[in-house]
């Protein structure tokens, strides 16, 4: 059975199509949809329009690959936003499937299942997942033991302590405290043996890491990222402005404004749970949600 799925995030949407475990398409659109969400409570207009343009392309995409099957899901800022109803339904109408608005906790599960289906091994295995609205964190082993959403995410971070480039010494300070903050008490305590870190800040921050001239899926997928180079790209980016940043080569144009914050939320993470390393996986919630739909099919 062919299969699309859709994952309308706070910052990106995704679009993952598969025929059983064979990959057909997969494309990403960053569209910023939740900029602003946090501090009006509503979808900007004009990111709703250029959020749609790219949701009716996706409908076209599962219509030429003769999708059989639908599910498409929206995250934070959609939950949040006082106009999340009405651009769900404007959606649902251009992906010919109504979006799923799901809770934090149902976004950590499928980054779980979607993070760790390609392990032959499943040991104890925290999974951290860095949206643009919330940030989640899994702890499971081979199925999800307990999860923790927490609102907030590179979008929500930047919006509320990042608004300049080059960012000032103390707004840095300001949003590493943030961070600090609201992961001090909600974060998974053990034991585990593997950290996982999946979605756009992880998988963007480990391209930098590894100086690649362009985005390349299989060398990301696998590799591992130290707190030591999370830190030193915080004092790299900070430096630059937007700009400089989207000129990084392996770094999409269009998180240029939210990798700083993606960059200190990492940090964060990493620190909460005590750990120096973390594996970055491009397998994530998009992938669960598939596996979730194909197992349905049985």
């Amino acid at each position: 059975m062919i299969a699309g799925v859709v994952d309308i995030g706070t910052n990106s949407m995704r679009l993952l199509v598969v025929d059983g475990a064979q990959e057909r398409h997969r494309e990403v659109a960053v569209t910023g949809l939740g900029a602003g969400v946090d501090r009006t409570g509503h979808l900007d207009p004009a990111r709703v329009a250029a959020t749609l343009d790219v949701l009716q392309r996706y409908g076209a995409t599962m219509d030429r690959l003769s999708v059989a099957k639908r599910r498409a899901v929206a995250t934070s800022a959609t939950r949040d936003a006082v106009n999340g109803a009405d651009f769900v339904a404007r959606a649902g109408r251009v992906l010919g499937v109504v979006p799923e608005v799901i809770s934090g906790i149902e976004e950590a599960e499928l980054s779980y299942v979607g993070a760790t289906a390609s392990f032959e091994d499943q040991p104890p295995t925290v999974v951290i997942d860095i949206g643009g609205g919330s940030t989640e964190f899994v702890l499971g082993n081979g199925t999800m033991a307990s999860a923790t959403s927490i609102d907030i995410g590179s979008v929500r971070l930047t919006d509320r302590s990042l608004p300049s480039r080059p960012a000032p010494a103390a707004d840095v300070r300001s949003a590493r405290a943030a961070v600090a903050e609201a992961f001090q008490a909600s974060v998974p305590r053990g034991p585990f043996e593997r950290v996982v870190g999946v979605a756009g800040s992880f998988t963007s921050l480990a391209a930098i890491a590894l100086d690649l001239t362009e985005y390349e899926r299989d060398r990301v997928h696998g590799s591992v990222l130290t707190a030591d180079q999370i830190r030193g790209l915080i004092d790299r980016f900070s430096s630059m402005t937007i700009s400089e940043l989207e000129a990084i080569p392996s770094l999409d144009p269009n998180r240029a404004p939210v990798i700083l914050a993606g960059a200190i939320l990492a940090e964060g993470a990493l620190a909460a749970i005590d750990v120096d390393k973390i594996t970055v996986s491009e397998k994530d919630l998009l992938d669960g949600l598939a596996l979730r739909v194909l197992s349905a099919q049985h």
